[in-house]
């Protein structure tokens, strides 16, 4: 990739004395532009500057002098007007010159206007934009199947800015995460609050972010399956573009669609197996917010100890050292650490009748002392060995719950063995408990992208039992009757099976 080469004089009008003229000049274009007016002589000039803030006297000499300035670093350009009736050399004077942006002009404040754009934003991370990204790859898939080139245009052109939103923000807000973690001095209950938002913030993120990053690659594959270069060739059509110039606009159009392609590609689905972005960006926030929690409980710890043990051995020193008798020294030593007696507190000797009591502690024999009592503070104790548990009941009472859970499972996904396709409204009535298990199939197979088909399919996490779901054509409406009351919804067509167990079963004997 070639390095960014930007012109040396493209931005030098926002340093110098005159920088507030030169970007109020550039500013009153800009707003010109918005009006589609791409031509200003010096009165429309004036005028532009009042309008955008410039209330400072200016004499003609000073913004023509401005202007030309501006035309030497190429941003601005000026024309001489032969369309207009002057009757005056004053009025020829005024109005013969026009002066507009050139395309590095308009370059340079566009930068100007998105460095200052930044320094006010903050940055985000939204799951709607997840979402967004998600249905776009959807309606994308719909669109090339039965929609219209312009569609396809449109909604990449969505699909594109929702992944340009993704990528803005998802770079601010961890720069200005990483700035949160490194901040030091701040107020602590100003940094506690923020830190405690933040890390609430994280997690909603976090959340179902699997869920979401799986449904987008899922689209983003079947999308290229139907071919990226229909696709883009379809979305150029779409676009319509004009042909100002003698070279094809649709080259370059095409290039900027396959870069942005191949930047959500990094973002989720990599071609060359790399770790996606988004996952990187799932370890950042989790990141994150084991670093917060530790420094918000460090917060919270000091917030509970009115001086730290630090501080407290330091003021010890500090009396240490201000104490000139020798035996309040010792007395000090002795309050501060207990040391003074020949015994330890709760360790005597093998004889203690062998020692006086009124032994000093340099005296006095050592006393083993256990290394638990540095580590847990507390001795070994030593005793009988506790009896071992007999769990031979417990296991044979597990056992036989096992069985009746497992018996009653495969009652009722044998009650939901279709055996062929039929209707929900063909089961009628159903207990709660197969009902609810009729349920969870539903939702997975709803959960899913409809295929090529539009069947959707879904399976149970053991893999044992699939649905295949299809929207019946006549809008049929179905009532299941359960004990707790009555279900209506679509009178789907279904289809729940078993593979391969349950497949042979019907294959040799039909449904028990």
């Amino acid at each position: 990739m070639d390095p960014i080469r930007v012109p040396p004089e493209m931005f030098r009008f926002t340093s110098g004395d005159r920088a507030n003229l030169y970007v109020s000049v550039l500013h009153a274009f800009g707003e010109a532009n918005e009006r589609l007016e791409t031509s200003l002589g010096i009165d429309d000039i004036r005028t532009r500057l009042r309008a955008v803030g410039w209330l400072e006297a200016l004499e003609d000499n000073d913004l023509t002098a401005a202007l030309d300035q501006l035309r030497l670093w190429n941003l601005v350009d000026v024309i001489q007007n032969h369309s207009e009736n002057y009757r005056t050399a004053s009025e020829y004077e005024h109005r013969n010159l026009q002066y507009s942006l050139t395309r590095q002009g308009e370059a340079a404040f566009a930068g100007v206007v998105h460095a200052m754009t930044m320094l006010a934003s903050t940055g985000a991370l939204q799951t709607a934009v997840l979402d967004a990204i998600s249905d776009r790859l959807g309606d994308l898939l719909s669109e090339l199947e039965s929609g219209t080139d312009r569609r396809v245009f449109s909604t990449l052109s969505e699909l594109e800015a929702h992944l340009e939103a993704l990528r803005g923000n998802s770079k601010q807000f961890n720069g200005e995460l990483q700035r949160l973690l490194r901040a030091e001095g701040a107020d602590l209950t100003v940094f506690h609050e923020v830190k405690a938002a933040t890390v609430a913030y994280l997690q909603e993120f976090l959340t179902n972010i699997e869920h979401r990053t799986h449904a987008i690659t899922t689209r983003i594959s079947a999308i290229e399956n139907y071919g990226m270069q229909l696709m883009h060739h379809r979305a150029l059509l779409g676009a319509e573009l004009p042909q100002l110039t003698g070279t094809d606009p649709g080259l370059v159009w095409l290039e900027h669609r396959r870069a942005r392609w191949e930047g959500l590609r990094a973002w989720f689905l990599p071609a060359d197996g790399s770790v996606p972005r988004i996952e990187q960006l799932h370890l950042v926030g989790r990141k994150a917010i084991i670093t917060l929690l530790q420094v918000l409980d460090r917060i919270t710890e000091s917030r509970r100890r009115s001086s730290s043990a630090v501080s407290d051995f330091r003021e010890l020193a500090r009396w240490f050292t201000v104490i000139p008798d020798q035996d309040d020294l010792h007395r000090l030593w002795s309050t501060a650490f207990g040391l003074s007696s020949a015994r330890h507190p709760h360790l005597a000797h093998p004889d203690p009748e062998l020692v006086s009591s009124t032994s000093t502690w340099t005296d006095a024999p050592p006393v083993e002392v256990s290394p638990l009592l540095r580590s847990a503070g507390r001795t070994e104790r030593f005793s009988r060995t506790g009896r071992v548990r007999d769990v031979a009941a417990i296991k044979a009472t597990r056992a036989e719950q096992a069985a009746i859970e497992r018996a009653e499972l495969e009652a009722a996904w044998n009650m939901l063995d279709t055996g062929g396709a039929v209707r929900i409204s063909a089961f009628r009535q159903l207990d709660h408990a197969v009902f609810e298990r009729l349920l969870d199939l539903l939702g997975r197979a709803l959960g899913n992208a409809p295929q090529s088909d539009g069947t959707r399919r879904g399976s149970t996490t053991d893999g044992r039992i699939e649905i295949v779901l299809r929207l019946p054509q006549d809008g049929g409406r179905a009532e299941l009757k359960t004990p707790r009351g009555l279900f209506s919804g679509p009178d789907y067509i279904l289809e729940i099976t078993a593979p391969g167990e349950r497949r042979g079963r019907r294959a040799s004997g039909g449904r028990s």
